[in-house]
């Protein structure tokens, strides 16, 4: 005490700044506020500093550094030369150091002391997780780890022992109730523990009350698990955490969609859970879901590391696909079923490998990885054989439709029916109505859309009956291009714009903008209102990009108005007088120029050749340069607009008073003009 009244004294005509670190109980930092007029204290620390609020103290969180200001620290401290040498490397050491200012000191260090440590070989060393903290440290007591030790110290049983289990969480984030399961604490304890935590500045409360490691304090604490904890508590604890997210997803799972097609029977599972979906507020699922999915697909990785969890792995995977029905993250899907599948086949359940294969075939789909899809379809059917599952059998057949929609509109055609009857047969009603949708979507892409109509209202009625909105939205949306496809642009533009506004409200994002992306195309073509189109494809835009679909970079160019023309005829004007060519036989697109033959009949005008490799045919013809051979219908009036008229060998021509523009399509793609979207971005729709 004598010598803080002799500060005081020496003080008290001094203007000072005080700064005091590591400051853990705010008495310590209390007795040292100086007294001097316009003196200022500031005092950094975890723990317990609240208190100091009584003093007048104003409390502020101290956030990571960001990138910018992180590189320049450690450009102050090893020289900035050595960062200006290697920036990509910098910026690595930065991003390995999560902006925290101790470990970029421990770092800038280790290369001072060690000049010919370059950059890029410290930050290749710190890349691997297991050695990272090691990694940051200038000796015993000069690292970060010892800074963290001197917090970590400072708890109390509970709270260190919560700290050290989560750090062994496999997800980026977690709620109190993971954090009850994993260490076994009731609701109450568990509070108590995280609420020291995060005093601690060991753990950060998010806006929506979960709870995350700063990444390298998440190591630390997964270090201080390895050392205290027995050899069996990591994988109970994985177990426990796994079922936790396995009971939560199938409820919100049901929660959507009660009468979806299922393996895995949870019924014993459930019934002890409390179901946090039936109260009056609730989360919603879908959102819920979207919030809890990096943190599911990180168990979801764990666990299929471990033998004994592979049955939990492939449930947990089927439950989680509902989510990416609604919101497409398609490489997350993706990863997700190929876990599940592989996890069913380790598990010896036939049924359940065949679900998930077959479900795994539309984001790769999604992704146009069509040949990996088809392999998956093909085990899924020699999987479904062996189960026996009329309606598993029937599932198999819907996806295997939706593959063999972009080549071969028959054999679409007999998949769907042979869905159909499975599931009449299995007495499985949704299914067959979800089958008969497929079936109506396969007739108007085949050119029959008078009777896909009839088709469609039939399933469109049995899903509405079933209250199955999502689904009975996709079928409207189908309805509505079947109408476009006869001409009937007021039938067409109501039923999509009817449909969208559904799958909108049932957050059915992926499809609702299918529609939308169809609206557009039809009301760009009758010369409809440009902000009201550009409105639906910005819509749309979005969604793609969200579930980094490859139908963006489409969306986006077409909005731009931007081209990657390159070639001698980038830029050159052609006149000619433009006749449609005699139109082929069969199939719609024949159809279609028969009946709208001579609508591009008039007078001369330019066409600027804005696409590379095309050259003018006699007739007027627009041709590929690449195929000379191969002649292209022309675009009908109504239809001027439109992302392209395909045909069947591969590549697509746009011919209006305006352009000329070369469209290139997947090789040997069938007419894609089907029930699954319109134009840019369209898409076979499959059942879920």
């Amino acid at each position: 005490m004598d010598r803080v009244r002799l500060l005081r004294s020496l003080s008290a005509d001094r203007r000072l700044l005080v700064f005091l670190d590591n400051v853990s109980q705010p008495g310590q930092a209390a007795a040292l506020i100086p007294k001097g007029k316009g003196s200022f204290l500031v005092v950094a620390g975890g723990s317990g500093l609240g208190e100091l609020g009584l003093e007048g103290a104003r409390l502020m969180a101290v956030e990571p550094l960001d990138r910018d200001s992180a590189l320049e620290l450690l450009a102050d401290r090893c020289g900035a030369e050595k960062v200006a040498a290697d920036p990509a490397s910098a910026e690595r050491l930065v991003e390995l150091c999560a902006g925290l200012p101790v470990a970029l000191h421990v770092v800038a260090g280790r290369l001072v002391a060690r000049p010919r440590l370059t950059l890029a070989a410290l930050a290749a060393e710190l890349a691997a997780e297991p050695r990272r903290l090691a990694g940051m440290s200038l000796g015993k007591e000069r690292s970060v780890a010892a800074a963290f030790d001197l917090v970590y110290r400072e708890l109390a049983p509970e709270p260190a022992r919560l700290c050290r289990l989560m750090g062994w969480h496999p997800g980026p984030t977690f709620d109190a109730g993971v954090a009850a399961v994993a260490a076994g604490l009731d609701p109450r304890r568990t509070a108590e523990a995280l609420e020291a935590l995060t005093g601690a500045s060991l753990l950060e409360e998010t806006p929506d009350g979960r709870f995350r490691f700063h990444d390298l304090v998440r190591l630390h604490a997964a270090d201080r698990a390895t050392e205290e904890e027995g050899p069996a508590e990591r994988p109970a604890l994985l177990r426990r955490v796994t079922l936790h997210y396995l009971a939560l997803t199938a409820l919100a799972d049901r929660a959507i969609r009660l009468d979806r097609l299922r393996i895995a029977d949870l019924d014993q599972l459930l019934a002890t859970v409390p179901d946090p979906f039936a109260t009056p507020d609730a989360p919603r699922p879908v959102n819920w879901l979207e919030a809890e999915h990096r943190n599911i697909l990180g168990v979801l990785r764990a666990a299929a590391r471990e033998e004994a969890l592979q049955t939990e792995v492939w449930q947990l995977a089927e439950a989680f696909t509902v989510l990416f029905l609604h919101h497409r993250h398609l490489r997350d899907w993706r990863e997700s079923l190929e876990l599940g599948a592989a996890a069913a086949a380790e598990a010896l359940v036939p049924a359940a490998e065949a679900r998930l294969r077959s479900l795994l075939s539309r984001p790769l789909m999604d992704l146009g990885e069509y040949a990996a899809a088809r392999r998956e379809l093909d085990t899924a059917q020699a999987c479904a054989e062996v189960s026996g599952d009329l309606v598993v059998r029937a599932s198999v057949q819907e996806f295997s439709g939706r593959h063999w929609d972009r080549t071969d509109p028959v054999r679409a055609m007999e998949a769907y029916r042979s869905a159909l009857d499975l599931n009449t047969a299995a007495d499985e009603g949704r299914g067959a109505a979800i089958a008969a949708y497929f079936l109506g979507c396969a007739q108007d892409a085949a050119g029959n859309p008078r009777e896909a109509l009839d088709t469609l209202r039939g399933a469109h009625d049995q899903l509405l009956a079933r209250k199955d909105l999502r689904k009975a939205a996709r079928v409207r949306v189908a309805i509505g291009t079947a109408h476009d496809h006869l001409g009937e642009t007021d039938e067409a533009v109501r039923a999509l714009r009817e449909g969208a506004a559904a799958l909108r409200d049932e957050e059915a994002t992926h499809y609702e903008a299918q529609a939308l992306v169809a609206l557009a195309d039809i009301q760009e073509r009758a010369q409809g209102d440009p902000q009201e189109v550009r409105t639906h494809l910005e819509r749309a835009l979005e969604i793609y990009e969200a579930g980094g679909s490859p139908r963006a970079g489409e969306l986006r160019e077409r909005l731009t108005g931007g081209d990657d023309v390159t070639g001698p005829a980038a830029g050159k004007t052609v006149q000619r007088l433009v006749d449609p060519p005699e139109p082929r036989r069969g199939g719609r697109g024949g159809r279609a120029a028969q009946k709208h033959r001579g609508a591009l009949q008039g007078p001369r005008v330019r066409l600027p050749l804005i696409a590379g490799e095309m050259t003018e045919a006699p007739g007027g013809h627009v041709l590929a340069r690449t195929d000379p051979a191969r002649a292209v219908l022309p675009v009908p009036r109504h239809r001027r607009g439109l992302p392209a008229y395909r045909d069947r060998i591969g590549a697509a021509v746009v011919v209006t008073v305006q352009e000329v523009t070369r469209v290139p399509v997947s090789s040997g793609s069938a007419w894609n003009r089907s029930c699954g979207g319109a134009g840019t971005g369209s898409a076979r729709p499959s059942r879920s």
